[in-house]
C-alpha cells in the first residue's frame, strides 16, 4: 500500500497536525492532539498510526499514552518507534481501509 496524496489529504481535514516519517522501513503518520471518545482519559493524546502489517496486524494505532476508557482493552505493553514510547491495544481492523477509516475503526473499542 503507497500512501496517496488524496488520502493524507483526507486524514489531515480530520486531523489537521499530521506527519509522517519512516523507521525500519515503514512509514508512520503522526497526529497530534486527537481528541478521545468521551469518558477517555486523557481526552486528548498523540497518536501513531501504521498503516502497514506490523505485529501480526494489518496496521496499528499507538497511543503516547495508555488510555483509561469504559471498555476493558487488552493492553500490549510499550512499543519504541521513532524515539518516543507508544502503547497499543490488540485490536485488528479490515485491512484495505483508507487512512482516515484506519484511524476511526482503531478507535472504535474506546467507546
Amino acid at each position: 500500500m503507497a500512501l496517496t496524496d488524496d488520502e493524507l489529504a483526507e486524514l489531515k481535514r480530520s486531523y489537521p497536525d499530521v506527519s509522517a516519517a519512516t523507521e525500519g522501513g515503514l512509514t508512520y503518520l503522526c497526529l497530534s492532539n486527537v481528541t478521545l471518545p468521551t469518558g477517555c482519559v486523557p481526552a486528548q493524546t498523540d497518536v501513531l498510526l501504521c498503516p502497514f502489517p506490523r505485529e501480526g496486524y494489518p496496521s496499528r494505532l499507538y497511543f503516547a499514552e495508555r488510555v483509561q476508557c469504559p471498555a476493558n482493552l487488552n493492553w500490549n505493553g510499550i512499543t519504541r518507534v521513532l524515539e518516543r514510547n507508544w502503547y497499543a491495544f490488540s485490536w485488528k481492523i479490515e485491512p484495505q481501509l483508507r487512512l482516515l477509516q484506519m484511524v476511526q475503526a482503531h478507535l472504535l473499542p474506546l467507546r
